[in-house]
């Protein structure tokens, strides 16, 4: 006898109906393949118009359709278009697709802005929002550092304004890891000691997170974020090995947390030397710097010599 579905087994077919067809939008998403994706994006909409999530895989259905590869003429064409992906389509990724493979998926769609925007010269502050109106942070969202790097080179003097120096210090890091960064993120504290600050999540470094968290637990600063200009100097206190990484930084002499750098570097030397002459009056001069970093560099050498 043939036993005739349930209720709820039609339910459960139903069920499956659904999540099948979304899947048979996704398998070509994910493969990228627009035609494929739209065909099966309509059919889930011809059987499913109140799906949930119409509305995000459609939007990454027209993201594969668009393909547009002709330069930016501006700067406004070029914050719009960026928009469009920060605010409709990366959250539409995260919608739909896999956790793990959002990031891969986005990438040729902010390779393809950096190639559209690669004309474009850098915007200073007097620039509002297209300050990030160049190439080289979309070169840093598709994941290729080096590619950043020579679009940062691009910008004169880069290394005198804070935005492109925060942007080299991540390609830097994306390329060559933290040892590779060190000089630039000593440039980047000195330079601009917020946009330092908003730098390290971006990276998301642990051993630099930790540094971090000591540092604000320990400096003998005002608590402020302008504390942040003398955590290279402070890092020679807690790592001295570090010194030759940080010796590549380009001083600013007109920083007073850049010179005390160079001037503990200075001092740290004077000590393995055993040069005793020239400490004293060293040590006065790193006083007059700063007088908390100097009660941190004493008690570092009270702990060494008990």
């Amino acid at each position: 006898m043939t036993m005739q579905p349930t209720t709820q087994q039609l339910d459960i077919f139903a069920d499956s109906r659904d999540v099948m067809l979304r899947n048979d939008v996704l398998a070509p998403l994910e493969r990228r393949d627009a035609v494929a994706a739209r065909a099966s994006l309509e059919q889930l909409a011809g059987e499913y118009p109140d799906d949930g999530t119409l509305p995000a895989l459609a939007v990454l259905v027209r993201e594969l359709e668009s393909g547009s590869i002709t330069p930016f003429a501006d700067h406004a064409s070029l914050a719009i278009a960026r928009r469009h992906l920060d605010d409709e389509v990366v959250p539409a990724a995260r919608r739909v697709l896999p956790v793990q493979t959002v990031q891969s998926w986005l990438a040729p769609s902010w390779r393809t802005l950096a190639r559209r925007a690669a004309s474009l010269p850098f915007r200073g502050a007097d620039a509002g929002d297209h300050t990030g109106s160049h190439a080289a942070p979309l070169w840093l969202l598709a994941g290729d550092g080096a590619a950043a790097c020579t679009a940062i080179e691009g910008i004169e003097s880069w290394w005198r304004i804070p935005t492109p120096l925060a942007w080299m210090t991540e390609a830097r890091y994306r390329t060559g890891g933290l040892d590779a960064a060190w000089p630039l993120l000593a440039e980047l504290a000195w330079l601009a000691p917020a946009r330092f600050a908003m730098l390290l999540p971006v990276l998301g470094d642990a051993s630099l997170d930790a540094l971090r968290r000591r540092f604000d637990a320990e400096f003998p600063g005002t608590g402020e974020v302008d504390d942040y200009a003398w955590f290279a100097a402070w890092l020679l206190l807690v790592k001295p090995a570090l010194a030759g990484r940080l010796g590549e930084a380009r001083v600013r002499r007109d920083q007073a947390a850049s010179r005390a750098m160079v001037l503990l570097g200075e001092i740290l030397r004077r000590e393995h030397e055993g040069d005793q002459h020239e400490l004293v009056s060293l040590r006065q001069e790193l006083s007059r710097l700063h007088a908390g970093l100097f009660d941190s560099y004493i008690a570092t050498r009270k702990v060494q010599h008990r």
